[in-house]
């Protein structure tokens, strides 16, 4: 299951910066200033590892749930992405005043990348 982990975070990091590459525009129209940025090695390692943190927490419950194969991990991931992600990018525009299409933008990268994870880690499990 290590190198699934490796192989999902590598594919979910090109993904979600792929994502991001291609909303470039709306991001940065939607963005503080300087948050577009281009960003520094230690913040593109810094954005592995919350990743390869989030495909070893994904790998874990699916196995604690007893999920296997791709459609029972793409279901999880669509509760994980409801359940977490979207309610917290919810709370940032009720309560921080985050615009709501910059958390409709992550909320999207959130929804490619754990879709991502899950056809990985579904296809080893």
């Amino acid at each position: 299951m290590v190198i699934a982990v490796v192989v999902a975070s590598v594919a979910a990091f090109v993904v979600s910066s792929a994502w991001y590459i291609g909303f470039g525009r709306v991001w940065a129209r939607l963005s503080p200033a300087g948050a577009t940025a281009r960003p520094s090695p230690w913040r593109m390692s810094a954005e592995f590892v919350r990743t390869l943190v989030l495909v070893a927490a994904f790998a874990l419950l699916a196995g604690a749930a007893g999920v296997e194969g791709v459609p029972g991990a793409l279901g999880l991931a669509l509760v994980v992405w409801a359940g977490f992600p979207v309610v917290i990018l919810a709370g940032s525009v009720l309560h921080e005043r985050v615009p709501a299409g910059l958390a409709a933008l992550h909320a999207g990268d959130w929804l490619v990348k754990i879709a991502v994870v899950a056809v990985l880690v579904g296809v080893w499990r």
